[in-house]
């Protein structure tokens, strides 16, 4: 092989290697802000039917099943082949997706949304990062470790605003939201690890529907039934088929090539869309902390673009110095 076709391999090499990690981020970036539009359709869908948010997270999840098993029929056979390959990862995955989203709920309920926010999501980018530098005995990136601090900066400075001060900040609320943050952690850490072994899209259909049949119990006891309307019902395939559905799609599919505590980072901007969209669609007042913290949000994910590109064109630069 002559060396122009060496160097022409390597360099179509590090492109695409370049191009997977950018294309991961904005996957992950996508999920967040679909994420984000969850909290304003699962609030009209509260008020309208009388459902409790349990409930409203089966329902939401059932519905995504619903969409995935459909899409994925001609597939069966793969997906059950997928189960069979990681039945207890996979189980476990679903359960965990289930798990946080009810324990968040119940955080919200118990201690208000102000507490449930800055230490569920919180806390999941700081796990992370401390189990990665554990099992790798590497230290994070200046970068990396940066942006973490200035997401979660921003990350209070919305959640302060947008706290409700007529609940309080029960004992009870607050370890909820511990546990939300921790299984969302374990949760995405066993996922990137499913992701190498498990197609995003078959991870999906079985995590949903794994999901959806953990909830189950909880939300029979809670109240499945209510008055069926096309408003609902249409909120309803909504967050089951695009805020669940293509966001865990795309959730799944950019961590296959990015690190647990990058992807939650990039996913806070679930909150910041929550927070634009109650200003745009109910009118709640746009603070100047929700502005800060909004900008120190998209300052850490824009970080992290750049720290992508930076670490690609070093290690570009020095693979066009080395001896060959």
């Amino acid at each position: 092989m002559s060396f122009s076709s060496r160097r022409s391999r390597s360099f179509s090499s590090r492109f695409n290697r370049s191009f997977s990690s950018r294309l991961s981020l904005l996957q992950l970036s996508a999920a967040g802000i679909l994420w984000g539009t969850a909290g304003v359709v699962v609030q009209v869908v509260a008020e309208s039917t009388g459902l409790g948010a349990v409930a409203i997270g089966f329902y939401r999840l059932l519905f995504a099943a619903a969409v995935m098993l459909l899409l994925g029929l001609p597939a069966r056979r793969r997906i059950i082949a997928a189960y069979r390959s990681a039945p207890l990862a996979i189980t476990l995955a679903g359960a965990g997706l289930a798990s946080y989203q009810a324990l968040y709920f119940i955080a919200v309920r118990l201690g208000g949304v102000s507490i449930a926010t800055v230490v569920s999501l919180g806390i999941a980018p700081v796990l992370l990062s401390a189990w990665e530098t554990v099992r790798t005995r590497q230290r994070p990136s200046t970068g990396v470790l940066g942006a973490s601090v200035a997401a979660i900066a921003g990350l209070v400075l919305i959640a302060g605003a947008t706290a409700d001060t007529g609940t309080a900040a029960a004992g009870l609320g607050l370890l909820a939201a511990v546990g939300s943050g921790i299984v969302y952690a374990a949760s995405t850490a066993l996922s990137r690890h499913t992701t190498q072994g498990v197609e995003p899209l078959i991870l999906t259909t079985l995590s949903c529907a794994i999901g959806a049949l953990t909830l189950l119990p909880v939300a029979a006891v809670e109240g499945l039934a209510y008055k069926p309307s096309p408003t609902p019902i249409a909120l309803l395939l909504y967050a089951g088929a695009i805020t669940t559905a293509l966001a865990y799609a795309l959730f799944y599919t950019g961590l296959r090539r990015t690190t647990g505590s990058v992807a939650v980072v990039v996913t806070l901007l679930e909150p910041l869309t929550a927070a634009l969209l109650a200003v745009l669609l109910i009118n709640e007042p746009l603070a100047a902390t929700t502005i800060a913290g909004g900008a120190l949000l998209l300052g850490a994910v824009v970080s992290l673009y750049a720290t992508t590109t930076e670490s690609t064109a070093t290690n570009q630069s020095a693979s066009t110095q080395r001896p060959r």
